[in-house]
Formats: structure tokens, sequence, C-alpha cells
């Protein structure tokens, strides 16, 4: 689509601040300030809702005007180009209430899926210990059925509220989603999740919460939180440890640019200075090809990448 003109920028800008409250529409915003990986180009327009009926009427003005969006958590496994993205960016930061009622815990979709895991040991509910240290949104969450150390998001979502591609408030069961390893049908049915359902089981305060200290320490003492990175760089192939691969292909330390394969955790990639999209996928495609050469395994990734190439 390339750069908009000045005119339809515009027009585009005074419609948007129509529907959403003007200091939560902004113009070329650096997408790097809101990604874990601090690496990014500029959006054209970048929003950040604060009702569902915002969200509705955002997806309905894209759709009548051809204008594309771009649904972006809080940039925890994502990778964009430094070319930036073109059309509107939608940021769900401002929808993070969570509550609970019963034995279930709803979670707004910008809330973080860390926040909800703590909020459930507050009120003495089991099942989400597992997402103590996953650092991504619970909207993301879904979109991928995040999991770690055994536990997934299919094993506790009892339903989602999305808003779907036509601008639709929509209710849908767990069993809808399609939820398997790191997939879902969300971004193939283009919905937005703006809210989930977890199903827990009630528990002992000090039981969870000695598990999640338990999982906290173990990813605290692995995993190279020091620097910028987009977490997890490979889904696990199946019958191998993507990490181990990455490990016995001796790549640890490996740089290309400012992009570094971690020491401390092979399955990583580090922005270890100032390093450029360019330089983390340059780095990541490395990667897959010496695996796949010396052992014959395809690494399918499991970070995405979006956006578009610089000019």
């Amino acid at each position: 689509m390339g750069m908009m003109g000045m005119d339809n920028k515009e027009k585009i800008y005074n419609k948007l601040m129509d529907i959403v409250k003007e200091e939560n529409v902004k113009v070329d915003e650096m997408l790097r300030d809101h990604l874990y990986t601090r690496l990014g180009g500029k959006a054209d327009f970048f929003i950040t809702p604060s009702t569902y009926e915002e969200i509705q009427n955002v997806v309905k003005f894209s759709k009548e005007e051809d204008v594309p969006f771009t649904l972006l958590g809080n940039g925890s496994n994502l990778i964009i180009k430094d070319g930036g993205i073109r059309g509107i960016v939608i940021n769900l930061k401002h929808l993070d209430k969570i509550s609970s009622e019963g034995n279930t815990v709803v979670a707004q979709s910008g809330a973080r899926i860390i926040d909800a895991s703590y909020y459930a040991l507050e009120q003495h509910l089991s099942g989400l210990e597992f997402a103590c240290g996953i650092p991504g949104t619970v909207g993301g969450a879904l979109y991928m059925n995040a999991g770690a150390y055994g536990g997934e998001i299919k094993d506790v979502l009892d339903y989602a509220f999305v808003v779907d591609k036509e601008g639709n408030l929509v209710k849908r069961l767990a069993s809808e989603l399609d939820l398997d390893y790191r997939t879902s049908n969300i971004p193939d049915n283009g919905d937005i999740v703006v809210e989930a359902t977890f199903n827990l089981t009630p528990g002992n305060y000090e039981d969870i919460k000695a598990v999640m200290d338990d999982l906290t320490y173990k990813r605290e003492s692995k995993q190279p939180l020091e620097y910028p990175s987009c977490g997890s760089v490979f889904k696990r192939p199946p019958g191998y440890f993507a990490g181990k691969l990455i490990q016995d292909s001796k790549l640890q330390g490996t740089t290309i640019g400012g992009a570094e394969v971690s020491t401390k955790h092979a399955g990583f990639i580090v922005n270890k200075d100032n390093a450029t999209t360019t330089d983390y996928i340059a780095l990541i495609e490395h990667v897959q090809n010496t695996v796949k050469e010396k052992f014959g395994v395809d690494l399918e990734r499991e970070v995405r990448i979006i956006g578009e190439d610089p000019e």
C-alpha cells in the first residue's frame, strides 16, 4: 500500500478521532516503543481504544474505508519490520480489567496473563500457575494458545468474547477456537479477543504460591531476561527440543549485527546491541538453515514477523 498521501491521512485521522478519544490516536508512532524486542518502524495510526464498542467501530470503519488494521498486544512474541505497518495499529492496553465470580476469572484482553495468574492466586484459585511467567497479554495468550511448564490456555479457558471481522461482538466457546500447540483459529477468523473467562479450581493459597515461586525461579535462572527479546523464537519440533538443537549446532553467541543467539538459553535471540529487525530475521534464518543442515530438522517460528521492509 506504501505511504499514504497527506490528504487521505488527515481524513482517516479525523474519522478515527470521532471513534476514539483524541489522546488515544497517534500518528507515525514508533512501534519499537511498544515491543519487547525494541525493534520496528512506524505505524501510520496507533490507536488505544478503551471500550468494546470503540473496537467494533474501528473494525467497521476499517472495512468501510478499506484501511487495513493490525492488532498489537504487548509485543512479547512479535517482530515488526523496520518499514513499520501501514494503516491502523490497534493496541488494547486500556482494556486490562480482571475480576472473578465463583471459580472463574474474567480478564480483558489487554491485561497481562501474568497478572491474571496472580489475581487467581489472590482468589485461592488454581489452574493458571503455568502462566505466571508468560509475558504476553490475555488476548495474545489465546491467539497462540500460550503455554509453559506443562500447562496451556486450552486447559483452563471456558469462553471468550471477540469482535469479529464484521465488527460484531460474539461469544466463542473454547471448543470453537481450535486451540492446539501454539495455535488457534483466531487469526484465520480475523477475530479480536476482548475478554476471556477461565474456569479454575479452588485451592490452597500457599500451595498455589509455592508452584508459582518455583516456576518463576526456573524462568529467571534459565532465560536471558536482562536483554530485550521476543521470548522463545521457535516451536518445539516433534521429538526434539529447539534449544538443544541450536546448542548442539554450536550457535550460541552467534551474532548478526546487534542480534545474538543467547548464551544463556539457545532458544532465545536477544537484542544485544541496537539490533535492527533485518539483523533479527537474518539470524533466525541462519539458525533455521544451520539446524536443518546438521540435523535435518525444520525449526518452525513461534514468533510472528509482520510489517514492511524499509524502503
